[in-house]
């Protein structure tokens, strides 16, 4: 990869909503020029607009994709990652970097049927990414250099915040930030179903909630308090909060969302020796 920094070009192969994400963020952050970002989607229209309206090359195909760029971002479904995999295999080189962004994936089952052709990087963004507002956590087996884990994270803090964690705390991550905006996304439905049975219009019943939601953690995140901290913060002695609080607990709140939690993380470990377990019967 070219030495210096924003230098370098940018491929995609997919340009769905976490790609398209991730090309407004690092041309809005001025990281890579738009020329120096080429993409391939088999949906052309949409391939299309968006090169339309961001300025960025396409490609006839994934191949071409990879032979124009240095970093390559793989933005497809999970199903779909042994074909697109097998199918640039012989067009990867040393120099490339490959950029997972799939659940369940690991580096070494991309390495393997590339045939450790490349260096690769697993990412688990979310999709308040979309707004630059998301939460990114990338492993690696350690084979990039500093320089090029540091072009890697650049990119990933286009989309927002970025942590570092080793390949086997992926799934619980998975399961906390990567499906954390549902269960967010449901909590503040449900806030709003509240406000509207105790009377309050559902236009406004959402405004309240959503900023609610925005304000608590925005509060957490600089005043680096505990949760804990801030729900007694609010629960006055025999007051209205405590009382929604006990009515929370006494319907097993806390304890749903650990075993949810939990339980997306065993279905990602799940997904994962799935795909495995497909990956081993081809290659026999």
């Amino acid at each position: 990869m070219p030495e210096e920094r924003k230098s370098y070009s940018l491929g995609f192969i997919g340009a769905g909503n976490m790609a398209s994400a991730i090309m407004r963020g690092i041309i809005t952050c001025g990281i890579v020029h738009p020329n120096n970002i080429c993409a391939f989607d088999v949906d052309l229209d949409k391939l299309n607009r968006l090169s339309a309206e961001l300025g960025i090359r396409t490609a006839k195909d994934n191949c071409q994709v990879v032979s124009n760029s240095d970093i390559v971002i793989l933005a497809v479904k999970p199903n779909t990652y042994s074909k697109v995999l097998l199918e640039i295999k012989d067009c990867l080189e040393e120099r490339h970097i490959l950029i997972s962004i799939a659940a369940g994936i690991s580096v070494d089952f991309i390495k393997q049927l590339i045939g450790g052709r490349c260096k690769v990087v697993r990412t688990m963004p979310n999709t308040p990414a979309l707004v630059g507002e998301g939460m990114t956590a990338l492993c690696t087996n350690h084979d990039l250099s500093p320089k090029e884990l540091e072009a890697v994270k650049e990119i990933l803090h286009s989309l927002g915040k970025v942590e570092e964690v080793p390949e086997n705390l992926m799934d619980a991550v998975t399961a906390v930030s990567g499906s954390g905006p549902a269960y967010v996304a449901m909590f503040i439905e449900a806030m709003a179903d509240g406000g509207v049975l105790a009377g309050l219009p559902r236009d406004l019943a959402y405004r309240m909630a959503i900023q609610t939601v925005i304000g608590t953690a925005r509060l957490l995140s600089e005043w680096e308090k505990h949760p804990g901290e801030v729900k007694d913060m609010v629960s006055s002695p025999g007051g209205t909060t405590i009382e929604a609080v006990r009515h929370l607990e006494k319907q097993g709140f806390r304890g749903a969302v650990i075993e949810a939690v939990n339980a997306c993380a065993l279905k990602s470990q799940a997904l994962g020796k799935t795909i495995n377990h497909v990956k081993d019967e081809k290659t026999r």
